[in-house]
């Protein structure tokens, strides 16, 4: 299932904490579906860290979309590439 985390509109640091707060409590099975305003390095140790995996991709609705996931969750790991999927590649 597809958690949607939209912090484009808020300041530094709220959007990484914001995103803390959800990948903590996000559940086997889901993934999360985060949008920005721009390609939040930041949180890429975060992810690391906790042991989880992405894709970057450019959003439609805003600048960068990443697609979160546990690692090892096979079945969020399919909906997440298959939501990215749709969206080109994040080009640096």
């Amino acid at each position: 299932m597809e958690q949607i985390l939209d912090v484009s509109a808020l300041a530094a640091p709220e959007p990484l904490l914001r995103a803390v707060d959800v990948i903590k409590g996000l559940p086997q099975g889901d993934y999360l579906r985060f949008r920005h305003r721009m390609k939040p390095c930041r949180l890429y140790d975060v992810l690391k860290e906790s042991g989880l995996e992405w894709e970057t991709r450019q959003g439609e609705v805003v600048e960068c979309e990443l697609f979160i996931w546990h690692a090892g969750d096979r079945v969020a790991e399919e909906a997440a590439r298959a939501a990215a999927a749709k969206l080109e590649p994040w080009q640096d």
